[in-house]
């Protein structure tokens, strides 16, 4: 196989569990000249359901591939995509006024470490402008209010249409999406937030935390959908602490654990490691 003509893909899929699958998916990419490079299945005997990602390397274009997947697409009753591995995927990132999750997806995404490209950051405050000029990110200032709220979320998927984008993250952006919003981004949007054991909501959940004497404070990454912060669960997180710590260590540590938990969701993402599977997800790392 010629390196200069090879092409490399990523296909997932998911279909009612049942004999045959990889033989006939694999089969199918023998006969295009296809070299397996990375395979990972799983089948859930809850739902009977049945999971797969497969990296191939092969100087078959993709729509000659998606042509020949096709009837056994059709015979398996599968949801499946073929997507350029390594690609870029178009992603929106909004805040508000914290910077710290901004700053690390920023800084990846310019490392190389995360196969995003950040067509915008999109804020409801003006406090993280300087951070997005800094990395020579187009920022969009858009402010939400409760009148303004229908109006600012048009907006957003005017934006999410006129710039190609495919993923929206949170990264610590304090605003609600309506119901219609995220049944029209549905598994589009990703959201980080805190997570304790008890939970804390409200202001200062960290010195709340410190106030009751927690011993773990963790995060939590996951689609966003119309139940707040309930959505499918990506990626979690936790880190010890005992009664030596201040509030604001907390604070620190607890964002040191948000950043990168919502990178590694990110990432997985962008590769296409995550499969949903109802209200829980398969990840293939």
């Amino acid at each position: 196989m010629s390196n200069e003509s090879t092409q490399h893909w990523v296909l997932t899929l998911s279909c009612p569990d049942r004999p045959g699958i990889v033989h006939a998916v694999t089969g199918v990419l023998a006969q295009h000249n296809g070299n397996i490079t990375e395979s990972q299945q799983f089948g859930d005997p809850l739902t009977n359901t049945f999971f797969m990602r497969v990296e191939v390397a092969t100087t078959t274009d993709a729509n000659r591939i998606s042509v020949a997947l096709a009837p056994v697409a059709e015979e398996f009753d599968m949801t499946w995509r073929l997507d350029a591995a390594g690609r870029p995927v178009r992603t929106i990132i909004m805040v508000s006024k914290a910077a710290h999750c901004l700053n690390d997806l920023l800084f990846r995404q310019r490392a190389g470490d995360i196969p995003i490209e950040v067509a915008a950051v999109v804020a409801n405050h003006m406090d993280l402008k300087p951070l997005a000029d800094f990395y020579e990110v187009p920022f969009i200032y858009l402010p939400v209010s409760k009148e303004t709220k229908t109006e600012a979320e048009r907006e957003l998927v005017r934006l999410v249409n006129d710039l190609d984008v495919e993923l929206v993250v949170l990264a610590r952006y304090m605003q609600i999406l309506s119901d219609e919003l995220c049944s029209e981004l549905s598994g589009r949007v990703i959201n980080i937030h805190h997570s304790f054991l008890p939970s804390f909501k409200g202001a200062k959940p960290y010195h709340q935390a410190h106030a009751r004497g927690v011993k773990l404070i963790g995060a939590t990454s996951h689609y966003v959908t119309g139940d707040l912060d309930e959505g499918p669960i990506i990626e979690q997180d936790v880190e010890r602490v005992d009664h030596g710590r201040s509030a604001e260590e907390l604070v620190t540590l607890g964002q040191d654990v948000e950043r990168r938990v919502l990178a590694r969701a990110v990432r997985w993402h962008a590769e296409h490691r995550v499969l949903l599977n109802g209200q829980r997800t398969v990840v293939f790392k």
